[in-house]
């Protein structure tokens, strides 16, 4: 049975698989604990699997090669203990970079007027499933992008990849400072 930490605190939709999820669920307390915000996790390969772990600062600040070592050595723990992936593998951990994924709702609106790809499960009425434009931010769960054939409307539960487009306005950014920082969920009273 599921403690009610886990019922209330679900992963971010674009982050995996289950297992995947899991980790993430397993590791995020810990990460958080340490100032670093859980942007992605992914499990990929059988033969020796490879565990990628996407972090960055919630202080906003850039990561750097020790924070990423700092948390290696902290997931590394976790792992060892809870032991969820059989046999070896390879741990990974970096920062998400410039050209970041977008794997949370929140993402969406703090990277709004930065241009995004986006890929989606569902089709949209011209049968695409697959967009780059610069991204307008939310309407509740549906991410809004403005495309060259106009803007696109696409439910955020349907998406499968989405990252931002590395271009000189997003480098220019980072660089000066006005890359924008992460947020702080809102507290919410569970039921």
């Amino acid at each position: 049975m599921p403690e009610a930490s886990e019922a209330v605190a679900p992963a971010p939709a674009l982050s995996g698989d289950g297992k995947a999820v899991a980790i993430e669920r397993l590791i995020t307390p810990s990460a958080e604990a340490m100032g670093f915000e859980i942007v992605r996790v992914l499990l990929t390969g059988t033969q020796r699997p490879r565990l990628q772990i996407m972090a960055e600062r919630a202080d906003g600040g850039g990561m750097i090669v020790n924070d990423c070592a700092r948390l290696s050595r902290a997931v590394s723990a976790i792992l060892d203990v809870e032991d969820p992936i059989a046999g070896a593998y390879e741990l990974e951990v970096s920062s998400p970079g410039i050209d970041r994924p977008l794997t949370r709702l929140a993402d969406f609106a703090r990277f709004a007027g930065f241009d995004a790809k986006l890929e989606s499960m569902r089709a949209d009425t011209k049968g695409r499933r697959r967009w780059t434009g610069r991204l307008l931010g939310l309407d509740g769960e549906i991410v809004r992008l403005s495309t060259e054939d106009g803007e696109v409307a696409v439910p955020f539960t349907s998406l499968t990849k989405a990252k931002l487009v590395l271009t000189d306005e997003l480098i220019a950014a980072a660089q000066n400072g006005r890359y924008p920082a992460t947020q702080k969920p809102e507290n919410r009273e569970t039921e």
